[in-house]
């Protein structure tokens, strides 16, 4: 039962990855690491096809050995951040506004303090 709630969780999280490839808010990496996660634990097949991956097996393996997110991928979660927080204060009354600003702190501290992979 629990290989099958991983394999779930990780075909979601790669369906969420996949949605975040063309969504500018939404995140495709760590969703695709989530995937990986999920996988080592329900497919070792589908686990080493993400590894694997031209494009995502760097940074789940920079992950996994570092904790580790490369500038690139800093500097788009922070642009991300920022259009976040303008959409709030355009269009959010207070105090919603306030809370893309406290998550984008709180997350975005947390993101730049990993190191670069």
């Amino acid at each position: 039962m629990k290989r099958h709630f991983y394999l779930v969780c990780g075909w979601l999280s790669l369906a969420l990855g996949a949605i975040g490839a063309f969504l500018p808010l939404l995140p495709t990496v760590p969703f695709v690491i989530l995937a990986a996660f999920c996988f080592a634990r329900s497919s070792p097949r589908l686990e080493a096809w993400l590894v694997n991956h031209p494009h995502f097996g760097h940074h789940i393996l920079a992950w996994r050995e570092k904790g580790a997110i490369s500038r690139k991928g800093k500097v788009a979660a922070t642009v991300a951040f920022a259009f976040s927080i303008l959409l709030a204060l355009l269009f959010s009354p207070w105090p919603w506004m306030m809370v893309p600003i406290v998550v984008a702190g709180v997350t975005g501290s947390w993101i730049w303090t990993r190191p670069e992979g």
